[in-house]
């Protein structure tokens, strides 16, 4: 069985930029050493990703700062993330959780069977969508989220988050 480990979102906005957070600040190296553990060709890393207009969008209006917009330093990965992940696949999302990333993961599994885990930020938005996304396209493959590598926008919603998860058949370690 391959390991896959997907690391979501951990670009300088989410960590000491726009939403940036200490909780977020202090998972930065436990996601680095986590990174260390897989192969590059093991990991799949995602990039919320927006555009100028973002203040036009939906997500723009229901949370009204501007963050990840391509191109700008706070899209960017953070430098010890970056430097980690060297090989690895790095997808652009313009949303919460990444169909693209499903889909292919998806066709990996089809090819080898998979073990998933997610690490990253933000625990109650963007690995929620993703593990939550991943277990309906691949409902029999085992899935884990590192709790000691996301963080939540506050610590209560990361909890939930967590429980969410947990709810879902989702491994929690």
């Amino acid at each position: 069985m391959r390991k896959i480990l997907v690391v979501i979102d951990m670009q300088k906005d989410f960590i000491d930029g726009a939403l940036g957070t200490k909780e977020a600040q202090a998972i930065v190296r436990n996601v680095v050493r986590k990174i260390g553990r897989y192969e590059a060709k093991d990991i799949y890393a995602t990039r919320d990703t927006h555009m100028e207009n973002y203040l036009e969008t939906s997500e723009g209006k229901h949370l009204p700062v501007p963050h990840c917009i391509e191109g700008t330093p706070g899209w960017e990965l953070h430098e010890e993330i970056a430097n980690a992940l060297k090989g690895a696949v790095i997808i652009n999302k313009p949303t919460f959780g990444s169909i693209v990333l499903a889909d292919l993961l998806q066709e990996e599994n089809d090819r080898e069977e998979l073990e998933i885990e997610l690490v990253g930020l933000c625990t109650d938005i963007c690995v929620v969508s993703n593990a939550l996304l991943l277990k309906a396209a691949m409902p029999e493959i085992g899935i884990s989220v590192d709790a000691s590598c996301c963080a939540g926008v506050t610590p209560e919603s990361h909890e939930a988050a967590l429980t969410t998860m947990k709810m879902c058949q989702i491994e929690i370690i």
